[in-house]
């Protein structure tokens, strides 16, 4: 096996080689009789009587199951344009799925007949061609950190939550706890390839770059934040540093923290009365308007604020630094006590010193447990919140309605060397944002859906009641995140700003990706409700 190469399919790709050294010894009759054993298998495909089609309808997100007549494991771009055409001549609706972590139900649902899924790309190697590193589209955020640094050192800054896909993450502009150090994924994105439809009904694999003089440049800038499921089926990315020099792959992106202090706190609610929580908000938000600026020390820490629902009965704080920082400890000290000053003192959980890559599994930022439901609806913030804000989310955390103990928000650090990239220059436009947050519920029951899904919505159209119920971008907010989903941003009982969802999410770069999708998807054959509009 090449020393560049790693995947959990490397030890086929050895035998594979073995075997082809083994045959150019065997006699010619052995030879022709191993060619025609030699054929490849093809890639699965689950129908309605499969054992595992029930279980393949659902994503992460319990609340929503689809059917599918069709669901398609390709192992190439080659495959998923085989795919591809086979459900188009079936006259089948298709959808791509890589993680299956959407918010709302747009792979899962009753329009969609073929699910394209590319969990079997899951690739992690080292392209000396391209001198970046290959991310099959399929690869989990948790394999990709485990191969990059043990093989050669390297990471990315992507998401926390390691079951999450590449797909849609680095699609959707992803974030994570290491991004007010090194930049949000799509920063370091080179190349992605894309399977899609063109005018005449045609389907093609296409290469985009970084490179503004390739002819698919505007494919690449799509998916540095444009969301999933608008301009094809992402096979692969290829990932390498702007700044990154030479065809060494331990210099093609940035080394993680050797070690990363962790840190949780947690207040009881029963310490916490209204004034104490605009005191606690007000002085998280205050630390981070000090503290966003790129390049920083203080840039290196992370944050999530969780204040959970009354019916919890404590509020928590996760907290992460790279502990190769000049005074990380006394960074973080000094964090705490901002954020606690003037309240209860907080109590805490747990502080210790731990290698990163094992902090990459830290239950502190995973995400939610994969056999819930939950909805969310998310906001970027520029400046701290709001005395509206604050007191409509004392109010919903408050809300007897209600007893349900994982009903929060929560709230991350932002900014810092995410800040440092223009906002055109990815599709990603919020880049002077320093928090950014959602209201989110998550519970097991279906009985329990209508009480939680009212609660998050009112609860967030309260905090911004002044703008329409919505984080209209002005100098406080700054419109929503793509890759929470959230389609009552169309919906006029919700959103009242005068802004289509579109423009919340994007921004001043919605002009450039409607050309993009009328140019990779102009016959909007990947559709769902949110999907960017044709230009």
């Amino acid at each position: 096996m090449s020393a560049t190469t790693a995947s959990r399919r490397a030890f086929l790709g050895v035998g594979g080689a073995l075997a082809g050294v083994f045959a150019l010894n065997q006699a010619p009759a052995a030879q022709a009789a191993s060619k025609t054993t030699a054929a490849p298998t093809p890639y699965r495909v689950i129908t309605p009587g499969s054992e595992q089609y029930e279980d393949l309808l659902q994503g992460t997100n319990l609340r929503w199951k689809g059917t599918a007549q069709r669901i398609a494991f390709p192992r190439t771009a080659a495959e998923t344009a085989e795919e591809l055409r086979t459900v188009l001549a079936l006259g089948l609706r298709p959808s791509a799925r890589s993680g299956g972590h959407c918010y709302e139900n747009f792979v899962a649902n009753g329009d969609n007949q073929a699910i394209i899924d590319t969990s079997a790309m899951d690739q992690v190697r080292w392209d000396p061609e391209m001198k970046a590193f290959e991310v099959g589209a399929g690869a989990q955020l948790g394999l990709v950190y485990q191969l990059l640094y043990k093989q050669w050192g390297v990471y990315a800054p992507a998401g926390n939550c390691p079951t999450v896909a590449a797909g849609g993450h680095i699609a959707g502009g992803g974030y994570g706890s290491m991004n007010r150090r090194d930049g949000l994924v799509v920063d370091h994105l080179l190349a992605v390839e894309a399977v899609h439809v063109r005018a005449d009904g045609t389907v093609a694999i296409s290469r985009g770059t970084r490179d503004p003089r390739d002819p698919h440049h505007d494919l690449w800038w799509s998916y540095t934040g444009g969301g999933g499921g608008n301009f094809g089926i992402a096979t692969r990315y290829w990932l390498r540093s702007p700044s990154a020099s030479g065809d060494q792959p331990e210099k093609a992106l940035p080394a993680p923290p050797r070690h990363v202090w962790l840190s949780t706190v947690a207040w009881d609610w029963a310490g916490i009365d209204e004034a104490a929580f605009t005191r606690l908000l007000s002085n998280h938000g205050r630390w981070h308007e000090t503290n966003s600026a790129p390049g920083t020390s203080e840039a290196t820490l992370f944050a999530q604020l969780k204040t959970w629902h009354r019916s919890n009965g404590s509020i928590t704080m996760d907290t992460i630094i790279d502990a190769g920082t000049p005074d990380a400890a006394g960074i973080l000290e000094r964090y705490l006590a901002a954020v606690a000053d003037g309240i209860p003192a907080p109590k805490v959980l747990q502080h210790r010193l731990v290698p990163w890559l094992q902090a990459t599994q830290w239950s502190g930022f995973t995400g939610p447990d994969s056999t819930r439901r939950f909805k969310g609806k998310s906001a970027y913030l520029r400046r701290s919140y709001t005395p509206e804000a604050i007191a409509a989310a004392y109010r919903g955390l408050n809300d007897p309605s209600i007893s349900n103990p994982t009903a929060l928000l929560m709230i991350a650090s932002y900014g810092g060397a995410v800040n440092d990239t223009a906002p055109a220059a990815t599709a990603v436009p919020q880049r002077d944002s320093i928090i950014k947050f959602q209201v989110v519920s998550i519970w097991d029951n279906p009985e329990d859906d209508n009480a939680n899904v009212a609660w998050t919505r009112t609860t967030y159209k309260n905090m911004f009641a002044s703008t329409g119920g919505v984080p209209l971008p002005n100098a406080d907010a700054d419109g929503a995140f793509i890759n929470y989903a959230d389609v009552d941003l169309n919906d006029q009982a919700w959103n009242t700003s005068g802004q289509s969802s579109f423009e919340l999410y994007y921004k001043s770069n919605l002009p450039r990706l409607k050309r993009a999708r009328s140019t990779y998807d102009p016959k909007g054959v990947f559709s769902h409700a949110q999907s960017i509009p044709l230009a």
